[in-house]
């Protein structure tokens, strides 16, 4: 079985820590900047990050069109935070000027569950991940408001005053998290995404 290679979107945010990850789940994990980088990849992870930053920056080096092909064409991404963000049909209390990838029909809200100082943990439990809920990192995360027909939720918040909140989904070849899995330790979700990579091949 060949080792799925999987990019990750290298313009800001947790890069190192996705390639570091993606490596421990059995990928070939590279970072990518430039459209040539893009084409040799079978998935690419968009990171956590700033999302108006990195919309501002896909334009600026040219990759909103070769992904936003990608996309079209059946390529698995995975967003973590930012990258939740930038893969949504609608962003609520965006800019005017940002624009994503609007791969998954779901309504998202920017730092919905407040500013920086109000980053926090709390277990998830996945669908399709076996074992202990996943320990979530939140760090000025967004949720998901509403989703499409199409778009199956993956977890939720459980407790607190977010309970029953909308924190991971999928479509098609299309993951996405509102928290930090790159920054645990855990692998899981990694090796759900390399999964789906490997499926798509």
């Amino acid at each position: 079985m060949t080792v799925p290679v999987i990019g990750v979107l290298a313009l800001q945010g947790d890069v190192r820590e996705h390639v570091a990850a993606l490596t421990g789940a059995g990928a070939d994990a590279r970072p990518v900047r430039r459209p040539g980088e893009l084409d040799a990849v079978d998935g690419l992870v968009v990171p956590g990050g700033e999302s108006t930053t990195i919309s501002k920056l896909v334009d600026i080096f040219e990759m909103r069109e070769p992904i936003d092909k990608r996309i079209a064409g059946g390529m698995p991404v995975y967003g973590s935070c930012a990258g939740l963000i930038m893969l949504a049909a609608e962003v609520l209390d965006g800019r005017p000027d940002q624009r994503g990838f609007a791969g998954i029909g779901m309504t998202v809200r920017r730092n919905a569950f407040g500013r920086q100082v109000d980053s926090f943990e709390a277990p998830v439990s996945i669908a399709g991940v076996d074992g202990d809920p996943f320990h979530a990192v939140f760090i000025r995360a967004p949720w998901v408001e509403r989703v499409g027909p199409d778009v199956e939720v993956l977890g939720r918040v459980t407790d607190g005053p977010a309970a029953g909140r909308i924190v991971a989904v999928r479509q098609g070849n299309l993951l996405a998290t509102s928290f930090h899995p790159e920054l645990t330790g855990d692998l899981r979700l990694h090796r759900l995404f390399v999964d789906v990579v490997r499926v798509a091949r």
